[in-house]
């Protein structure tokens, strides 16, 4: 056992996220899960304020590529622009890094990078270095990529029904939308499909999923890659409670309203409030805006609702005033905390994979608002394949009316539907926590791992 020990320590792995909130998080999350079990970790970001980020979050060293403020706003808030910019600085700075590590004593056996960035395999082939692939989103969305990819699901689309192994029958709308909307962003397409350019060449391969939730797609990829799943990749407090120190994920590009919303929430009943968010990307439409509004209203519930401050101006006007005494609207907020808040009655989320996830781990029911990418594809796993919400319908004009809202809030609260519903989480909740337990299957994955590394 201590020869086990000595030599996880002498493991030192570089894990490179791409530098937006839903990839850092799930990927620092796994590298906690590592930190804890011996390894030396390094977690790469990039930032013009180093000052704002900590150099150690529970024994994961965070190793920042200094960005000035002019290269970020070369790189602005567009993903593809992003990825792009970040390869270019990364491609550059990478090969220093690493090489710095080995002269400080601590060299580099392992790169775990972000499945969005494949080119990241090729440096660590290049350097003699082991590489792993992270996939940030579900099984099955990685399966819909790979059949694209493979040519076997062509683009655009001709059938009006889709059968991929592994997966239910599918509409063209439970699709990621660069897929049923190719048209709407042309070049996202390929950069999710070229992931799997070199996949071959990757040591591991993993999801941030566990095996249980995914099943039949797992079992279906393991056919093609040795894949390992996990997740769900949330601080440990929140699911096994094995690290004491992991109660939350300890990085935010945002501004959270933490006191604001503990003390707005303590003042409600139990089950009686509506939480509503849409991630660090959404960009809805005013008109989408104002029947949110009017839906949330209708619904007479309690609602927190979560407005990016760059999104405000899209806020019916006085509607803040005219709605104090049953909702409150901020910039950002723990979500995990409010998740797990006995005054949750349900979620409606876009259906990010890290928001579904921690829905689900939380047991919380969710009403499903997907705007696009793999969201579609999460949503139609919402509703039909795991039966922990519903999701909305639009309109003719893509939009969702307010009377839409209301109906889906009082299904899930209060309709006969809404306790299978809740009946349903607590199933999955257990499952999600005994897949990140000692013995279960993502924690047996993350043991796989470290032997595997140890005997390198």
């Amino acid at each position: 056992m201590e020869k086990e020990k000595e030599r996880a320590n002498r493991i030192h792995i570089l894990v490179v996220p791409l530098p937006v909130q839903g990839h850092i998080n799930p990927m620092l999350q796994f590298s906690k899960r590592l930190a804890a079990k011996g390894l030396r970790v390094t977690l790469v970001t990039i930032s013009s304020n180093t000052e704002a980020i900590e150099t150690q979050l529970c024994k994961v060293k965070i190793e920042p590529i200094h960005a000035t403020s002019e290269e970020e706003e070369e790189a602005g808030n567009n993903v593809e622009n992003k990825v792009l910019w970040f390869q270019t600085i990364l491609s550059r700075r990478l090969p220093q890094l690493i090489l710095k590590q080995e002269n400080d004593g601590y060299p580099i056996i392992c790169l775990v990078y972000d499945s969005a960035m494949p080119w990241v395999l090729d440096t660590a082939k290049g350097l003699g270095i082991f590489g792993a692939s992270f996939f940030t989103h579900s099984c099955a969305v990685g399966a819909v990529y790979y059949n694209v990819h493979e040519g076997l699901l062509r683009v655009p689309l001709k059938e009006p029904t889709i059968s991929l192994p592994g997966l239910p029958l599918l509409e063209p709308q439970d699709l990621p939308s660069f897929i049923y909307d190719p048209g709407s962003y042309p070049s996202f397409l390929n950069l999710v499909v070229s992931r799997f350019s070199n996949i071959s060449g990757a040591d591991w391969i993993f999801f941030n999923t566990f095996h249980e939730l995914e099943k039949e797609v797992v079992n279906w990829m393991r056919t093609r890659w040795p894949i390992m799943t996990i997740g769900p990749t949330l601080p440990s407090m929140y699911l096994d409670k094995r690290l004491e120190d992991d109660k939350d994920y300890g990085f935010s590009i945002f501004n959270s309203n933490t006191e604001a919303c503990k003390k707005w929430l303590e003042s409600k009943e139990t089950g009686t409030v509506v939480y509503v968010s849409f991630g660090s990307m959404a960009n809805l439409g005013e008109k989408q805006m104002e029947e949110i509004a009017l839906g949330l209203k209708r619904s007479n519930a309690n609602f927190l609702w979560v407005v990016r401050e760059s999104e405000t101006h899209k806020l019916p006007s006085n509607f803040e005033e005219q709605t104090s005494e049953k909702g409150l609207v901020v910039n950002w907020c723990p979500q995990l905390e409010v998740l797990g808040h006995r005054a949750l009655g349900c979620f409606m989320t876009h259906c990010g994979w890290n928001s579904t996830l921690e829905a689900l781990s939380s047991g919380v029911p969710m009403v499903a608002m997907p705007q696009w990418t793999d969201q579609t594809t999460n949503a139609k796993f919402v509703e039909d394949e795991w039966k922990v919400g519903v999701r909305v319908k639009v309109d003719q004009m893509g939009i969702v009316t307010k009377e839409e809202i209301e109906r889906c809030i009082a299904e899930v609260i209060e309709g006969e539907r809404g306790k299978e519903i809740k009946r349903n989480l607590m199933r999955w909740r257990e499952l999600a926590k005994e897949a990140m337990d000692e013995g279960g299957s993502s924690d047996k994955n993350i043991e796989e791992f470290i032997a595997t590394l140890s005997c390198k």
